[in-house]
């Protein structure tokens, strides 16, 4: 029995030293995009494109944030009501008119919901056909809770121009003010590194694709290459899946994607529950739906991050030290690879040695998403339920379309 422990934990170090040294560097913060000067040779015309749906307390903060960016260029924005039931439009009209700023904003009322369409993605749809009459040279999508800081724009532009990227796109700082947020959100982002090393989406020779989709500045042609948004209607990791067509498409992949320091989104999680809702909605989605990949998912999961705490306490308990100090080696890998991101959302040292635990939450997530599949309740959002691929399918639940 003994053998089998040290084999797993010799095993887990080993996967943890193959990923410190050869996985992209996944673990550091330093793809930011307030970094890099912002220098402006040329002014081009930017449409900003935000679905909205039930987003009344949420809106008026995004929109005096978009009206209000220093960006010298002509930027105009439509928002896409996607039905509603609390006056979204007419809180984001608000703002318009208190800023003086109507003329750039246009509303546009969503259409019912297609066949094989997304919600967010029709109503982004709708957005870029309208926004398309005023030639824009790029389209800046983003969620309608996303808080922008004045220079976001400015600073979007400035990496696209300089680097000659088709698509630059930026994970907002997510809200990490609750005890639940600050245990599991970070963790969140350093899952996502994980799995898309930013170094790696980044290098135009390597075929890994990610977007964040609160944030992601898009060239016009660029997008009109790839076919438009119908070609990613069917998914619901929509941001990644753009990417990944963006560099596919282009070839050389100028795509780039990091982490924002200022712009930051307003979504609250203030407990377990809402997070928990939030990973499981697409986790499973991120399988491709395949039950072998869950099965390697939850092994994979319990030998990185499981096994090392609980060597290091049976290890101690029956006397074999060499079980124990491997597990301690291993634990203190994992933790010293989680404190870029524990600092970087500036939270407490010690939640950097409680990933094993954050870990097993992550995992038991992932497990429930695929049950909600299975059960046909996958993918709940907004009053809408994608249980089966293709879409389509979905049932309202609560609100219409």
């Amino acid at each position: 029995m003994g053998t089998i422990i040290l084999g797993l934990t010799l095993l887990s170090l080993i996967i943890w030293l193959g990923l410190l040294c050869l996985w992209g560097q996944f673990w550091r913060t330093d793809q930011q995009l307030e970094i890099a000067e912002t220098q402006l040779q040329s002014l081009p015309t930017v449409c900003v494109v935000i679905p909205a749906r039930n987003e009344a307390d949420l809106i008026p903060t995004t929109m005096r944030s978009l009206l209000l960016q220093d960006y010298p260029g002509i930027v105009n924005v439509f928002l896409v009501d996607d039905r509603s039931t609390d006056g979204t439009a007419n809180f984001a009209e608000g703002v318009a008119h208190a800023l003086n700023k109507p003329q750039q904003l246009h509303i546009i009322f969503g259409e019912s919901l297609p066949t094989n369409w997304s919600g967010k993605l029709w109503a982004i749809e709708q957005g870029i056909q309208q926004a398309k009459t005023l030639s824009p040279d790029y389209f800046l999508l983003t969620d309608a809770d996303i808080k922008h800081d004045v220079g976001n724009l400015r600073r979007l532009i400035a990496k696209a121009e300089q680097e000659d990227l088709d698509l630059v796109s930026v994970m907002v700082k997510l809200r990490c003010e609750g005890s639940w947020e600050k245990f599991l959100i970070p963790a969140f982002v350093f899952f996502f590194q994980k799995l898309y090393p930013f170094r790696w989406v980044n290098n135009p020779k390597n075929k890994t694709a990610a977007a964040a989709g609160g944030c992601i500045l898009i060239r016009a042609t660029a997008l009109e290459q790839i076919g438009g948004i119908q070609v990613i209607r069917q998914t619901l990791i929509d941001d990644c899946a753009l990417a990944k067509a963006v560099k596919k498409t282009q070839g050389q992949g100028r795509i780039w994607l990091g982490l924002s320091t200022l712009t930051c989104s307003l979504r609250p999680y203030p407990s377990l529950a809402t997070i928990w809702d939030m990973v499981a909605r697409t986790a499973y989605t991120q399988l491709n739906y395949s039950p072998l990949l869950l099965l390697g998912t939850l092994i994979g999961m319990t030998v990185i991050y499981l096994v090392p705490p609980l060597a290091l306490i049976l290890g101690a308990l029956i006397g074999n030290w060499a079980i124990a100090l491997t597990g301690l080696l291993t634990w203190l890998l994992m933790t010293w690879a989680y404190l870029p991101t524990i600092r970087f959302y500036k939270c407490s040292f010690w939640l950097a040695l409680s990933l094993p635990a954050i870990a097993f939450l992550y995992t038991l997530m992932t497990l429930d998403s695929a049950i909600r599949h299975w059960q046909g309740r996958g993918g709940a959002w907004k009053g809408r339920v994608y249980s089966n691929a293709p879409l389509g399918r979905e049932q309202g639940i609560g609100n219409r379309e």
